[in-house]
């Protein structure tokens, strides 16, 4: 494995780690979107660039689902919205994780 493929690919570990800290502190996610688009010129045409989009995607998605939940939150729909959409985020960093570490790229 080329030196520059296998930083990109300790890169998306990290990322990936970032959006599970997130879990818990929200803030790191935030952290790993800036890095995925300062970076995803650089996994550019690797089988990594499918986890990066996958990651942009999940990060996303998450927002829109979190803002949804949010607003319905008041005619109490809300909070099964955002329940929803956490273990939809949970399944999305993991099933990540478990195609990185079988080093396989992400369907879209």
């Amino acid at each position: 494995m080329s030196q520059d493929l296998e930083k990109a690919r300790n890169l998306t570990q990290i990322i990936y780690f970032l959006y599970a800290a997130s879990i818990i502190v929200g803030i790191t996610a935030i952290v790993a979107i800036i890095i995925n688009y300062v970076k995803r010129d650089e996994v550019a045409g690797t089988w990594l660039e499918s986890h990066f989009r996958w990651q942009i995607r999940t990060f996303w998605f998450s927002i829109l689902w979190a803002v949804i939940g949010t607003l319905t939150s008041i005619i109490g729909v809300g909070i099964v919205v955002l329940i929803v959409a956490g273990i939809w985020a949970i399944y999305r960093i993991v099933k990540g994780m478990l195609n990185f570490y079988d080093n396989k790229p992400m369907y879209a």
